[in-house]
């Protein structure tokens, strides 16, 4: 399962939500059925950012968000606020 949670970044906030963003996908790192994860910066639009992570099911993910709400909190008013968990098309 891929989790995508995308923000929008202002000019001058970069440093700052590449220094929160790691810290969430430590905090994701350390829970149960987390796979891999990084944070990714669009090619065509420098401000639009993606912290994205795999995971072994829906269920973990979801676990795993409450664990990180504290480190999430500070970056929730950049976050785009869209569906985050999608599943594999073929079944894997």
């Amino acid at each position: 399962m891929l989790a995508l949670i995308r923000y929008s970044v202002p000019d001058g906030r970069t440093e700052e939500f590449l220094t929160q963003a790691r810290d969430i996908v430590a905090v994701l790192a350390g829970q149960p059925g987390y796979l891999r994860g990084r944070v990714v910066r669009s090619v065509d639009e420098p401000e639009l950012w993606a912290l994205v992570s795999e995971w072994e099911g829906a269920g973990f993910y979801r676990r795993a968000l409450g664990a990180a709400r504290m480190a999430m909190y500070p970056l929730m008013t950049l976050m785009i606020n869209e569906p985050s968990a999608f599943e594999d098309a073929d079944g894997r």
